[in-house]
């Protein structure tokens, strides 16, 4: 067996462990379910909540947002070149405003009304389905101050699937690109480097959800499959670079995956701002310890993003 190839597969199983192991300490220990705490024990809950927050934010702007807007732009600007070079003699003023359009902001903001439409689509046909909107279910005056959500019940699995689902089809989405840029790196240092970049924020990004899906009061059996599905993505990626690897995207294949990628990030900016963020945030508890708890772990991310 080649060196690299050796390095590949052993890449794909490191992703598959280290990330189903992180996404699933928080279903299998009782400690991590909030409803069952109180006191010290729920404070703690609420702060480490509040740091998988940041760690989503950052994931979300530094990792997804990012690799998506330099994808997205780089496939348009290789489509308008060749667009040039088979029109030579005809390019103009307008040929020029379309290359600069904001192709990339516009792919990610397309991906953000998709999850807004979708949900609003389940709220108007089946008012409850989709949980609401968090802001306007959580209210203001709760009376223990230890409590993450002391102004209103967390909401039940049947009313909070919809931002579940899409937070795990985002994360999936994203996943898959990540383990086919594993896959497709030509050197042992390039894949070792790549790969450890990305089990650095996967697991803790995957430990979030984990977290998410215990404090929405999601099955046991249903999260365990959840958090397997979202595990099995980057060693999928990675086995078609693997399959691929040598080669160039050919045809419209390099700008359907920068697509995909950027209505990922679309999606997952959306759970992050609607759901996540302002779920954590809205109790008044500990403003200050919460903010902190947010910015560490969107400070970890962005420092991850130096390598990743």
């Amino acid at each position: 067996m080649e060196p690299l190839l050796g390095v590949k597969i052993g890449c794909l199983f490191a992703l598959l462990t280290l990330t189903l192991g992180g996404g699933l300490v928080p279903i299998c220990f009782k400690w991590f379910r909030i409803d069952a705490a109180t006191g010290r024990h729920r404070r703690v809950l609420s702060l480490l909540g509040c740091t998988s927050a940041g760690v989503f934010l950052g994931a979300g702007l530094m990792h997804m947002t990012a690799e998506a807007l330099e994808e997205i732009e780089s496939e348009f600007q290789k489509f308008m070149v060749q667009n040039r070079t088979e029109n030579e003699g005809n390019f103009s003023d307008v040929d020029s405003a379309y290359m600069e359009y904001p192709y990339g902001e516009l792919i990610i903001s397309l991906g953000f009304f998709v999850v807004f439409f979708l949900e609003s689509l389940a709220l108007q046909c089946c008012p409850g389905a989709a949980g609401g909107s968090t802001v306007q279910e959580e209210q203001w005056g709760g009376t223990d101050v230890l409590e993450l959500h002391s102004h209103g019940p967390l909401p039940s699995p049947s009313r909070s699937p919809l931002r579940a689902l899409i937070l795990l089809l985002s994360l999936s989405f994203h996943s898959v690109f990540e383990g086919l840029a594993v896959g497709l790196q030509p050197t042992v240092a390039a894949t070792l480097q790549l790969c450890l970049a990305v089990l650095a924020h996967k697991v803790l990004v995957v430990f979030g959800v984990g977290l998410r899906l215990v404090q929405i009061g999601t099955g046991s059996r249903w999260a365990v499959i959840s958090i397997l599905s979202l595990a099995l993505m980057s060693p999928v990626g990675l086995a078609f670079g693997l399959a691929v690897v040598g080669g160039d995207p050919e045809g419209g294949q390099g700008l359907a995956q920068a697509v995909l990628e950027g209505v990922a990030a679309g999606t997952f900016l959306y759970v992050t701002f609607l759901e996540i963020l302002p779920r954590e945030l809205a109790g008044p508890a500990a403003p200050l310890a919460k903010w902190g708890c947010v910015a560490a772990g969107f400070a970890f991310m962005a420092t991850i993003a130096l390598w990743a």
